[in-house]
């Protein structure tokens, strides 16, 4: 493999792995609430879809990124094989733009994470979760920085192009890497590049601005249609107040400071628009209606209460359900909660300029909307089962998994990905339950059910 293409590869993985020393917060007691619902707050629905869909594309809200010099022969031979090769469901999930010194770079965009695929079709605002981030990134973090700094030493453009994309990559990468595949850490770049801003005005600071855990708690990637639902974003329910500024945290791995922040949120009205106007992928194989129609009446006394209603007009409660009541691992809950970033974010540019946003972590899960729910295997808050089927029978989901990188192996009767007991040792896209925090238990509210009525609930799934 080139030097330069491994540079580009590396940065593009962004979600990676093998974390050995087990540094935890404490586990959540019990709640001594059952569920707690979230008020909305007003959100700025002004935005133009068609607009959104430029810049998210677009990628300038990035602020900084590689030097496209050093990737340039290798992406334009073929933009989409380039993707592939880079984990990527899309050539949407990386941009190249000119950044305010004139010089153009590269860089991920949200679609790196939020475009997946199913049965080899690309589903824009679906969760990626077909990408293996088990990497350390720390020496490709360093050879990237040496390498830049080196070819582009006498052109002081490209080197504050490239510095702040450069600098944060290279602070965050020890982080990042996850002990699973197909889970997502943006969670953890977050907190890895917010650590080195000053809060008032976001600008790089040399001084660490609080601690974080070596242990990386990573998490399934959520539907972007479910926003248009939710009231609070993330699975706590921790992102609360002006979308806007909950949306383009992806940013802060290269933008410069508060003043092109700005900028950024300003974009993302359009593209909080954009995300309000895509429907969730219809079903694609046949459904036995008479089946769902039986189903639908068990989902009705089973699971709206926290998930909704689903003819028109739909309902949805924004439910957070405690860590007691739903008994899904509560180690990811217990970490939002345990982690410093939430009192760093909450005396930040974020939480103490208008539009407001801020951290409000909960002892438990939102329950998801369910649109779209066939496509967005794999499921739970931490993505450990494989399929509906197994979410609505516990005893039947596997302790190791399993499976391909292709997208066409999909289970239309289970719902969900096709895979291997792996009974021994992890292997590439083997999912270990017994790792902390990637526990496969809860979520048992559906065990009571007899099999006919199991099945017509998920023949009843897949018409959301």
């Amino acid at each position: 493999m080139k030097p330069h293409y491994l540079l580009f590869a590396s940065f593009f993985a962004l979600f990676f792995a093998c974390q050995k020393k087990y540094d935890l917060p404490s586990i959540a007691k019990n709640t001594d609430w059952k569920s707690k619902t979230i008020s909305p707050y007003p959100q700025n629905l002004t935005g133009n879809p068609d607009s959104g869909f430029y810049f998210l594309t677009n990628g300038a809200y990035l602020g900084s990124g590689i030097p496209y010099d050093l990737m340039k022969k290798r992406v334009e031979r073929n933009r989409e094989k380039f993707a592939h090769k880079s984990g990527l469901a899309s050539e949407y999930g990386f941009a190249i733009f000119e950044t305010i010194q004139g010089v153009e770079v590269m860089n991920g965009t949200c679609f790196s994470c939020h475009a997946g695929k199913v049965n080899g079709n690309v589903i824009l605002g679906l969760g990626n979760s077909l990408n293996d981030n088990q990497t350390n990134l720390t020496f490709p973090a360093k050879l990237m920085n040496w390498r830049v700094r080196k070819k582009y030493k006498n052109d002081s453009m490209t080197i504050a192009a490239f510095e702040d994309f450069g600098n944060y990559f290279k602070l965050m990468a020890p982080y990042i890497h996850t002990v699973n595949p197909g889970v997502n850490p943006a969670a953890r770049i977050a907190e890895a590049c917010m650590r080195y801003r000053n809060p008032v005005d976001l600008s790089y600071t040399s001084e660490s601005q609080y601690d974080v855990r070596e242990y990386n708690l990573a998490s399934d990637i959520p539907a972007l249609w479910h926003m248009q639902k939710k009231n609070a974003l993330y699975y706590t329910a921790v992102g609360r107040g002006d979308f806007t500024k909950l949306l383009f945290q992806a940013s802060v791995l290269g933008i410069k400071d508060s003043t092109a922040a700005r900028v950024a949120q300003k974009k993302f009205v359009h593209i909080a628009a954009w995300i309000n106007s895509i429907e969730p992928p219809k079903y694609p194989a046949k459904i036995d209606f008479k089946k769902a129609a039986l189903g639908k009446q068990i989902f009705q006394k089973k699971c709206q209460g926290c998930h909704g209603t689903y003819d028109k007009p739909e309902t949805y409660p924004n439910k957070v359900i405690s860590i007691t009541k739903i008994g899904t691992d509560p180690l990811y809950a217990s970490y939002g909660s345990d982690s410093r970033i939430v009192d760093w974010y909450n005396k930040s540019w974020f939480a103490q300029s208008n539009p407001r946003s801020w951290f409000e972590p909960e002892r438990g899960y939102i329950a998801p909307p369910l649109d779209g729910i066939w496509a967005t295997a794999p499921y739970l808050h931490n993505g450990s089962v494989p399929t509906i089927y197994q979410v609505l029978k516990s005893n039947s989901r596997p302790k190791k998994w399993k499976r391909s990188k292709d997208s066409k192996k999909y289970d239309w009767e289970k719902l969900g990905w096709k895979y291997k007991d792996k009974n021994r040792g992890k292997g590439v896209m083997t999912y270990d339950t017994t790792l902390p925090g990637y526990g496969n238990q809860g979520h048992t509210f559906a065990d009571s059910l007899s099999e006919n009525y199991r099945w017509a609930l998920v023949e009843y799934l897949k018409t959301l």
